[in-house]
């Protein structure tokens, strides 16, 4: 649940607590003294207080502040300024990767100028399968010489030589063919390229060339790895960026026969010939698919008369459907063709679609006549339309007829009599569309979409190293084209050039001490899809194992920013403008357990030569400033290298990836070697060193106070208290145990475990962020959920934290957080002092009480405990019901069998926590109030009381992309107490609700022997938002805003039209002959 202090949440602890009286036989009312139950929270209050403030050292550090506030400036912080210059260094950083890649289309299409084919080539080169391989006589294979290979941080610390390039390809494709050979000795013209730019800019990563012909020279050269099955079924003819920049966008209509002469292998060849032209488009293309035997009909009946645009959530459902396709009846393709050109013309007219390239891809085993007369009545004489064939199978009787359509139309035919031939064949269709671009030499610059590249080694590894919003990298490429006169009009398109550019490293020129403490920054593309935002969520979890949702790279910036409802946002910034509009947005934290209520203002503009816009948020208030203090480097670097002392890592103070020299250090090394001048080549951040040295001298003092406080402490009086902790605006972290580090409860926080307790690139730490909406003063109780703590088993401990504010001239801004971790048994033992109770079995003090019994129920969320009460503080006004959001969540496709578990959805895999004790008659609840649902789409895969119970019939469940909504309940403040009976039958319930002090915690003392049961549980479960069928066709079909590439290809008038193919000529791989299913199982 989730509370609120003005924008802020109010997280809220309860406390549960029963005593028995000996009653008269007759049952009455339970009275609870209300006086009784203010002074325990006043006494409980002012002993927790008493404990954090003492041991955390808050009123010395607020003190230390407040006598720097001469000295301070405050400054309101220019968003549109900000995003500005944020977006100029962001161009001037990708300026650099298109200059690179620019020297290698230049490189490559020089040597292609100067390299005379060579039919008989012998050419040995370093093939990245087989380097470092050798036989059984200990000589290397052939292709597979030595190769020098080195860990590089650089890369992510895979092995690489960064002095060469090597050679991959798919195992489709003969590593000995002439034109592979051919390829890739005229290729070797880019390993000084490689090299060079690698040298002009060190933040370059990958660089690559991938041929036309199926190669895919990599710099730097790496060991390519194939898949259990013996198998490299990596293409790079088929990755987005290869096609982006081979072909302009494209309208694409698939027409495929499905008579009964389809049956068998020709259906599995038609099938899988479908799922590769699907996969050679992307999310600028548009497509639909119709089948046809005695009739006509589109395999998705809500998409009849439309194209839908082709991304990734898109080509997975026509594939899907696509399989179920069965063969039977009698062919008619000339009804499909007349649908598919009107589908074409409408969307052509009506100015919607690619507004580009038009094919339609014919699928057939044959063709009884050429329907000219459907030609000539839709698409002759300007042929507007291009038109594929692709004749399915080894007959050949109708093999004249499926060619004349497609020399006719601007097209290219070809004959695919295996699944060996599917890849191949394919890829012919993009080199006839590529023609009119090689014709003109129009070196078009593209952009991809965000992806995650899953197809280098330990791609595992790196999901589970990084934050996921960073996980992720866009491409820029360039189309290499034939420069020679006599092969011009033919327009060969020789491959495509590009080079990766991690997201991280564009985010880095946004830094995060300038947004403030709940301020970000995010990129969206063309098509209103989100580059980077720190909360996409690319990842779900599979077992234990991380993969890529299906969806990852197509959520649109309308289901993070969902408060957008208007698309005002969305509109302005995927048109390219610069501006801002300001919004109220609910925004979820610790996994969606949490809740800040925030008025956030967006900033946003274009990012010039890039179809990329940036957006700047910044949260009200304390947001809207950036304090600047002053402080000598002497006085400043003696206070750094205290021991306690340690830095955000992810933040950048100091430029350290550059030199090889300096990608060791860390942060704190390499600004103390700045500021000592023994590293003057160090380019850093001179206003955010300049700030960490104003921190580090503020809260230098902390250090003496803790080690003093640490040497003093009484173990029988204030054992429980473990640690203690600061971190500052500027990234600056402190820290003491008060224990010996092997009897500290929760050894990952503050570590690089535990990301949500440090600063990261995407925020800072949760603590702090709580804190910051609370008042100066008032302590954030936090506990760590069950299945959120370390080793799964029951939190231990209750994380402690308030925020440090200084004022400037009537302006706020919060300068640090501060906290203690402790013990949930320290609470537990002050509770009972300040209620002077025992805490044991020793009920001497209750006056003929039963004996006392303790128990634990951490986990549980108040409202599955006790719906009764709930449902009367919801009446009364003390909580409030809010709805939230998700739309990247995972849902489970159901599987039907018995489980004796409790539901997924159970509240006990809510995040609420504490303890209960039960004592007698009366039941006192200590709990975290300040909780929603998990955020579940992350944990279904892996909650626990369905995963333990069902993991045997884990095969047959399946996650699937969904919509879901959940509850939170927001505390209002006003309400420091209340109480209240409930009507139960036969007996009445009284509660009394308590604030206490300077806390988020609330003390709820309720009647424990009136029997309230068939109130029913207020549950935080997660729904699924399940669609009707109209509502969810109305969501497919529907064409979000969109900004089309600047540029088209679509025709030239010099290009040889009747070079429009004949029988498949393909190269294959004499293992794939062996294999001819391998690709299939892929």
């Amino acid at each position: 649940m989730v509370g609120t202090w003005r924008m802020g949440p109010w997280a809220v602890l309860w406390m549960m607590l029963s005593f028995f009286f000996l009653l008269p036989s007759v049952r009455a009312q339970t009275k609870i003294p209300l006086e009784t139950v203010k002074s325990w929270a006043d006494a409980f209050g002012g002993e927790l207080y008493s404990i954090v403030t003492k041991y955390s050292g808050s009123l010395l550090l607020q003190k230390k502040y407040k006598d720097v506030e001469p000295t301070l400036k405050i400054k309101e912080v220019d968003g549109l300024e900000l995003v500005k210059k944020f977006s100029e260094q962001m161009e001037s950083m990708l300026r650099r990767k298109v200059e690179a890649v620019e020297r290698l289309v230049e490189a490559a299409e020089d040597a292609d100028l100067n390299h005379e084919y060579n039919s008989s080539l012998e050419f040995d080169y370093y093939n990245s399968l087989l380097i470092n391989e050798k036989d059984e006589n200990d000589n290397y294979v052939e292709l597979g010489d030595e190769f020098i290979l080195e860990p590089n941080e650089h890369f992510s610390n895979l092995m690489v030589n960064t002095t060469y390039s090597d050679i991959q390809l798919p195992t489709n494709v003969y590593n000995k063919d002439p034109d592979i050979l051919n390829g890739v000795y005229m290729s070797e013209a880019l390993n000084p390229i490689f090299v060079d730019n690698f040298e002009r800019d060190p933040t370059l990563t990958w660089q690559y060339f991938g041929s036309s012909t199926g190669f895919f020279r990599l710099y730097p050269g790496i060991k390519w790895l194939p898949d259990e099955n013996g198998v490299v079924s990596f293409d790079c003819r088929n990755r987005g960026w290869y096609i982006q920049a081979a072909t302009s966008p494209k309208d694409i209509v698939i027409i495929v026969d499905v008579s009964g002469s389809m049956k068998g292998l020709r259906m599995t060849i038609a099938k899988h010939t479908i799922a590769t032209i699907l996969d050679t488009l992307g999310e600028n293309d548009f497509v639909n698919i119709i089948a046809y035997n005695d009739y006509v009909h589109f395999v998705e009946p809500c998409f009849k008369g439309i194209l839908v645009q082709a991304d990734r959530d898109n080509r997975e459902h026509f594939k899907q459907l696509v399989d179920e396709l069965q063969a039977k009846g009698v062919g008619t393709v000339n009804k499909a063709l007349t649908e598919s050109f009107k589908i074409l013309r409408e969307f052509r007219d009506a100015g919607q679609g690619g507004l580009c390239n038009q094919a339609i891809m014919l699928i057939t085993d044959g063709a009884v006549e050429d329907y000219e007369a459907v030609f000539e009545k839709y698409n002759w004489p300007d042929r507007k339309v291009r038109v594929f064939t692709y004749l399915i199978g080894r007959e050949v009787t109708f093999a004249p007829n499926v060619k004349w359509i497609a020399c006719n139309n601007k097209g290219y035919y070809t004959q695919i009599s295996t699944l060996a031939d599917v890849q191949e064949n394919v890829m012919e269709y993009l080199h006839v569309l590529s023609r009119p671009m090689v014709i003109n030499h129009d070196h078009d610059i593209i952009w991809t979409e965000a992806y995650m590249d899953s197809a280098l080694p330990q791609s595992e590894e790196l999901f589970a190293s990084q934050a996921q919003s960073l996980l992720l990298m866009t491409t820029v490429a360039m189309p290499v084209f034939s420069k020679k006169n006599e092969t011009r009009s033919h327009g060969i398109l020789l491959g495509v050039v590009g080079s990766d550019v991690p997201l991280r490293e564009l985010l880095k020129l946004a830094p995060r001490y300038k947004l403030g403490v709940h301020g970000y920054a995010f990129l969206n593309t063309n098509n209103g899809y989100i580059l980077s935002h720190p909360d996409l969520r690319p990842l779900y979890k599979e077992g234990k194992k991380l993969k890529p949702k299906p969806n990852y790279n197509s959520v649109d910036l309308s289901e993070v920013e969902w408060e957008d409802r208007d698309e005002i946002l969305r509109t302005a910034m995927i048109n390219g403008e610069t501006g801002y509009l300001s919004m109220d947005v609910k925004v979820p934290m610790d996994k969606g357990k949490r809740v800040l209520f925030l008025t956030n203002d967006y900033f946003f503009t274009d990012i010039s030569g890039t179809p990329f816009s940036l957006g700047v948020v910044l949260s009200r208030g304390h947001g809207e400033y950036i304090m600047l203090g002053n402080t000598s480097v002497e006085e400043g670097l003696h206070d750094l290298l205290q021991p306690d002392l340690f830095l955000a890592n992810e933040w950048i103070y100091c430029i350290t990836d550059i030199d090889p020299d300096h990608r060791k250090l860390s942060q704190l090394e390499a600004v103390i070697r700045f500021l000592t001048g023994e590293e003057p080549d160090l380019e850093c951040d001179e206003e955010l060193v300049q700030e960490l040295l104003f921190d580090a001298v503020v809260t230098a003092p902390m250090e003496a106070y803790w080690t003093t406080l640490a040497l003093n402490m009484s173990m029988e009086t204030e054992a429980g208290v473990e640690m203690a902790f600061l971190g500052t605006r500027a990234g600056l972290m402190r820290n003491v145990l008060y224990v010996g580090s092997e009897k500290i409860s929760n050894r990952i926080f503050l570590t690089q475990k535990d990301k949500e307790s440090i600063f990261t690139m995407d925020h800072f730490p949760l603590w702090y962020r709580r804190a910051a909406e609370h008042p100066p003063g008032s302590f954030i109780y936090s506990i760590v959920s069950e299945d959120d703590s370390e080793g799964g088993g029951l939190p231990k401990v209750v994380t402690v934290s308030t925020a440090v504010a200084v004022s400037v001239d009537g302006k706020m801004g919060i300068a640090a957080a501060v906290g203690v971790q402790i013990k949930l048994e320290l609470l537990q033992h002050k509770f009972w002092m300040a209620t002077q109770q025992p805490n044991d079995s020793d009920c001497s003090a209750l006056d003929g009480a039963c004996p006392l019994s303790c128990q634990d129920d951490i986990g549980k969320f108040f409202g599955a405990v006790d719906g009764s009460v709930m449902t009367q503080l919801i009446n009364m006004g003390m909580f409030r019901r809010v709805t939230m959001h998700d739309y990247q969540a995972m849902c489970k496709v159901p599987y039907h069998h018995h489980s004796g578990a409790r539901p997924l959805l159970s509240p006990i895999y809510a995040f609420l926590a504490t303890v209960k004790w039960l004592i007698s008659d009366f039941l006192i609840f200590l709990l975290e109030f300040n909780v929603s649902s998990f955020w579940h789409s992350d944990n279904l895969a892996d909650a626990k009381a369905v995963f333990h119970h069902s993991h045997k019939h884990k095969k047959h469940d399946t996650l699937q992309p969904c919509d879901t909504e959940y509850p939170v309940f927001v505390y209002e403040p006003a309400i420091k107490e209340t109480n209240g009976l409930i009507e139960c039958g036969d007996c009445q319930k009284m509660f009394v609700v308590q604030q206490i002090a300077s806390s988020n915690l609330l003390l709820l003392i309720t009647d424990a022997t009136c029997d309230c049961s068939f109130f029913p549980p207020v549950l935080l479960d997660v729904k699924e938002v399940k669609y009707n069928t109209s509502v969810k066709c109305e969501r497919m079909r529907s064409q979000k805003l969109r900004r089309r590439p600047d540029t088209c290809h679509a025709f030239h008038p010099e290009e040889n039209a009747q070079d429009c193919g004949g029988t498949a000529e393909v190269s294959i791989s004499p293992t794939l002959l062996l294999l001819p299913l391998a690709l299939l199982l892929q």
